[in-house]
């Protein structure tokens, strides 16, 4: 753990603002039971949230500040069950009714490692469980102009000191990637500013493709959605969400 970055802090304070998608998440845990397995849970805007309502996940992630911050953080009863692992090589036993994959990581994958992490997921599940993954609308993206300016999103207090974050962000398209790349503003009173920086690039290809990866994985079962709310999925929903069992 790298006691000098605060970007989980940070990433922790922004991203819990964003909660429009909480509501699907229970509905799939009361859908389908736990025990739970969350994959890439981060700092736990999904995770503790769950936990906290009484049911029994497993968080994994591969960067360990993220998972201290989680742990460090954490006001529940019961220490939570995390661990430092690659989605795309853990093996567990088929004892999860349920595995996660929020928060548009889903699409940051290659295609050979969706195909990993495709196989550990149905390794670990039990009969009838279901794997559900949230990301941007691969067809929508693909329409955007090539790039964006830069635009300033919100404003939050910093963590630690209360002085503002600006966040900002901008992207850039090619044919193949979107590339997303975010901006914090540490904005001090004496007009200093510190600044961190995160990209995140997310992989194009017809939505109809990604759907196809769950069928050739071996899941029997798959619907989509193209919002949190369960709306059908169309070419312009914001979302593609899978529910593969």
């Amino acid at each position: 753990m790298n006691p000098d970055n605060d970007f989980p802090a940070l990433y922790h304070a922004h991203h819990s603002l964003q909660l429009e998608d909480l509501p699907f998440w229970f509905d799939m845990a009361k859908r389908f039971s736990a025990p739970i397995l969350e994959l890439g849970c981060g700092t736990g805007r999904i995770f503790s949230p769950l936990s906290k309502a009484g049911y029994k996940l497993i968080g994994i992630d591969n960067d360990i500040d993220m998972l201290s911050y989680l742990r460090n953080h954490w006001d529940g009863n019961a220490s939570p069950a995390l661990f430092l692992a690659d989605m795309t090589s853990f093996h567990l036993r088929p004892i999860f009714r349920l595995v996660i994959l929020p928060c548009n990581t889903y699409s940051t994958l290659t295609v050979e490692q969706r195909r990993s992490v495709l196989a550990c997921v149905r390794g670990c599940l039990k009969k009838n469980g279901a794997f559900v993954v949230s990301m941007p609308n691969p067809d929508l993206l693909k329409r955007l102009p090539k790039e964006s300016t830069v635009e300033v999103e919100e404003i939050f207090p910093h963590p630690v000191d209360g002085e503002p974050v600006q966040v900002s962000s901008a992207w850039k398209r090619t044919q193949d990637i979107f590339s997303l790349t975010w901006y914090y503003d540490r904005l001090f009173p004496d007009g200093h500013v510190k600044r961190s920086t995160t990209q995140i690039c997310h992989y194009i290809q017809n939505s109809d493709l990604y759907v196809e990866e769950f069928r050739q994985a071996g899941f029997e079962d798959v619907a989509t959605f193209g919002d949190f709310d369960k709306s059908p999925f169309g070419d312009d929903s914001p979302n593609l969400i899978v529910v593969a069992s």
